[in-house]
């Protein structure tokens, strides 16, 4: 299985203009939510076909708060390199830039404050976003490839692993205002391989992962533990077969609005060079949950 992950290099830095399946030039005129995209139903579609979902290797949508920048990662059409990649809106139309060659796998905290980029992070200042980060000795030597955060500061988080399928998700709490060393969430949630790639709801009542285990649909499939009433993670509930296919679906999380559940699923071969962005209604999650 190929594991979704680059080396972190190099601080984001210049803005340049780039490219896509249309060509900068070509781009169409973009206006509204969602880059003017249609929202879709219970059934997931590709997000913003030829735009962004293409027929190259696209990674990772997430959203500001304020849904005014859209960042994701991509594999550049003529070098092939990975870049990451930012869609402004201004004035209500959006407008695309290359921030840097891939520095990590985003995510913004729910109060829009941090990106983090695994164990590493940047800071929203008053012109940008600050220079890379480390988190702190606590996770130096982990090889976290994804890092999500809930509002009051939790950690969730996964690892490379190895390509035998080990990969164990971790949380860390924020108690008494001091970092706290990071644990293994329980068998609920680390069973089966590859576990990677967690979002952890903002209130912390659900995280959502992919991994493979017994009963799946093939590939990788993603999957979702709701928080019991007595505080404890409950059983992993495969998404179903309306997310899950038998090829890779990962790297699921929820817009900062709650409307719309966003995944990468692979549409090419075990090369994984067609992977694209699909959303669908995030009611989807509470048609999952334990009544």
């Amino acid at each position: 299985m190929k594991r979704v992950y680059a080396p972190m290099v190099l601080l984001l830095s210049m803005l340049m203009v780039s490219g896509n399946s249309y060509g900068q030039d070509a781009l169409p005129v973009l206006e509204g939510p969602y880059l003017g995209q249609k929202p879709p139903g219970l059934i997931p579609e590709a997000f913003a076909p030829g735009i962004i979902s293409t027929k190259g290797w696209e990674y990772g949508v997430v959203f500001t708060p304020n849904m005014k920048e859209i960042y994701y990662i991509r594999a550049n059409a003529v070098t092939e390199k990975q870049e990451f990649v930012v869609f402004q809106n201004k004035q209500n139309r959006w407008h695309e830039k290359v921030v840097s060659p891939r520095v990590g796998q985003p995510f913004i905290a729910p109060d829009g404050k941090t990106m983090h980029l695994g164990k590493r992070y940047m800071e929203r200042t008053d012109t940008g976003w600050s220079e890379r980060k480390n988190l702190g000795a606590l996770f130096e030597d982990l090889r976290i490839m994804r890092l999500t955060a809930s509002s009051t500061g939790t950690y969730v988080f996964d690892e490379v692993g190895s390509e035998e399928g080990d990969g164990i998700i971790r949380y860390s709490r924020l108690v008494d205002g001091k970092r706290e060393a990071p644990k293994p969430l329980p068998k609920e949630i680390n069973t089966g391989k590859y576990n990677a790639h967690p979002f952890i709801a903002p209130d912390e009542s659900y995280i959502i992962w992919d991994g493979r285990r017994e009963g799946g649909f093939g590939g990788s499939d993603i999957y979702i533990s709701f928080r019991t009433k007595e505080g404890s993670w409950g059983a992993a509930v495969n998404m179903g077969d309306k997310i899950n296919t038998g090829a890779w679906e990962a790297a699921a999380s929820v817009t900062p609005d709650g409307k719309y559940l966003f995944f990468n699923r692979n549409m090419g071969s075990d090369n994984y060079e067609n992977v694209d962005i699909f959303w669908v209604d995030a009611q989807i999650i509470e048609t999952l949950r334990p009544k």
